[in-house]
């Protein structure tokens, strides 16, 4: 065999190793494209989500809402103003004309409509 045979496998042999570790480099750069996308779609939501927490200290932080927490979850009244607790089993009652609940299949209803 000729030197100028051996030259020509080895630099084959060497331009195919570097293909397979550019293809190998290829690649691992598409998946680490996909993780830098994922990555970008979670910090779109966190922002949003962090806009929407903004607006809810905002809201919190007016006396309006400090009032109206005041004077429902602590039953605090302002001056001169009496509170009133009803009781719970009281609102639970129904009034007498309360409606008929039909309970029936709709096929049933539809079939009583036109029959």
């Amino acid at each position: 065999m000729s030197y100028k045979k051996i030259a020509f496998f080895t630099v084959v042999i060497v331009l195919l190793l570097t293909i397979n570790d550019l293809v190998h480099s290829i690649y691992d750069i598409w998946q680490k494209q996909d993780l830098v996308v994922q990555a970008q779609k979670d910090l779109n939501t966190e922002k949003k989500e962090n806009q929407e927490l903004k607006k809810q200290i905002s809201q919190v932080n007016q006396p309006q809402f400090i009032e109206s927490q005041a004077r429902n979850k602590l039953l605090l009244a302002k001056p001169g103003e009496d509170v009133i607790i009803v009781p719970s089993d009281q609102l639970a009652v129904t009034s007498p004309q309360s409606k008929h609940i039909d309970t029936r299949p709709n096929w049933q209803k539809w079939w009583s409509t036109f029959f």
